[in-house]
């Protein structure tokens, strides 16, 4: 071979070895590439003023309020998307293409917040209300977890932001979980230096840490207990994050952070056994059309990077995307223009519960929260390993499981 084909060789060579590279995505590349499929309708959309006439409400065919639901279901969207994709928005670094899409977000979830607390926007949002008041803590908690979005609004947005959320003091919260949705609102007056009720802070974490945990890493919803996945969509995750919030201003809640840390432990530790060798996980409780959701404690716990020894990161992050992977891959999950259906593998609609639209279903987008890590944080670059289930079921031998009693 002469000297000019061996360059040419050698070059065809470099460039085929370039492709096959990006051609490999890792896993963090696949979740990225997941979360813009969820978010990218809703923020971009939100962000040209334009939710309100882009996205379709579909809603649970047991609805018990058609109008209001309807109403409400374009904060819903905007509010749980932007709580899950809210730790990425607040990072730094990555590929060049991660980074070129992070500043595209932070562009959007910029205009968008504007859009939906302007009262002259087509896309003001409706904050005052039962339901509204649950989707104003999930705009609380992103505010809470990136910093970055409430540092780069302008000061006419913020004192908009702040008038939307106080707006929310009028609802008196169901006696069960929806203490918290105040609750998290107020930590986020207090976490910014803005002037917040102590007390609703106090009552959400005095009666869930002193009459409501049952054992075993589990609290009740209220009074009753109720087997379903709301110690992950909001109780333990709200619990961790308010006191989180409220921490470097208030030290009267210490006393409660190792109990608590105990009892999250053990709930991670039954997350992620829950999760089946396939990305399955038990079809059980009200809200299972939320998805990935179900797993917003365990994702929570990674981001905080506080899971229990007993869980490697590796192995949550193969567990979780595995979850990903079942509920967002399954034929029918969104709509031709890109929305999310109704249902928990699939379009599912008999799954919906009677409160149920088509923004409910965005809060699947809390299993991304680990994306806000930095992408040489071990949970990304370990190696691939089998969680429980998968060990379990191809054969290996592990640690007998044991409850949590204190």
């Amino acid at each position: 071979m002469t000297t000019p084909l061996k360059t040419v060789y050698l070059i065809i060579t470099i460039l085929l070895l370039s492709v096959i590279a990006e051609a490999q995505e890792t896993t963090r590349d696949q979740w990225l590439n997941y979360m813009d499929k969820v978010a990218r309708p809703v923020l971009s959309n939100l962000a040209a003023d334009k939710l309100k006439e882009k996205m379709p409400v579909t809603l649970s065919v047991r609805i018990d309020n058609p109008e209001q639901r309807k109403k409400v279901a374009y904060l819903e969207a905007f509010a749980r998307t932007l709580c899950g994709i809210s730790p990425w928005l607040n990072g730094e670094g990555g590929s060049p293409k991660e980074i070129a899409l992070r500043n595209q977000y932070r562009v959007w979830a910029l205009k968008g917040i504007a859009n939906a607390v302007d009262p002259h926007a087509h896309d003001y949002l409706l904050w005052s209300g039962y339901q509204p008041l649950v989707d104003a803590s999930f705009f609380a908690l992103a505010l809470h977890r990136c910093p970055w979005l409430w540092n780069n609004l302008s000061g006419t947005v913020r004192n908009n932001v702040i008038a939307a959320l106080q707006s929310t003091r009028s609802t008196v919260p169901v006696y069960t979980n929806w203490i918290l949705f105040s609750g998290m609102v107020e930590a986020f007056f207090c976490k910014y230096n803005l002037p917040y009720d102590a007390v609703r802070i106090e009552y959400g974490i005095r009666e869930f840490s002193q009459h409501w945990y049952i054992g075993d890493g589990m609290f009740s919803d209220g009074m009753h207990f109720v087997l379903d996945y709301y110690n992950s969509y909001v109780i333990q995750p709200y619990l961790a994050n308010i006191l989180d919030a409220v921490g470097t201003k208030d030290k009267s809640f210490n006393w409660f952070l190792p109990r608590l840390e105990n009892i999250t432990a053990r709930y991670a530790e039954l997350q992620e056994r829950s999760i089946n060798t396939d990305g399955s996980f038990p079809v059980y409780g009200r809200s299972i059309v939320y998805r990935g959701g179900a797993f917003h404690q365990l994702s929570d716990m990674a981001l905080r990077h506080t899971l229990p020894s007993s869980l490697q990161p590796a192995q949550v992050r193969c567990a979780l995307t595995a979850v990903i992977k079942k509920t967002l891959d399954a034929p029918e999950t969104f709509t031709k223009d890109g929305w999310l259906t109704i249902g928990l593998c699939g379009h599912q609609p008999d799954l919906a519960d009677s409160y149920i639209t088509t923004g409910s279903l965005y809060l699947c987008t809390v299993i991304f929260l680990p994306l806000g890590l930095s992408a040489d944080d071990p949970f990304w670059i370990n190696p691939d390993a089998p969680w429980t289930a998968k060990k379990v079921w191809n054969g290996i031998d592990v640690p007998a499981d044991h409850s949590f009693i204190e």
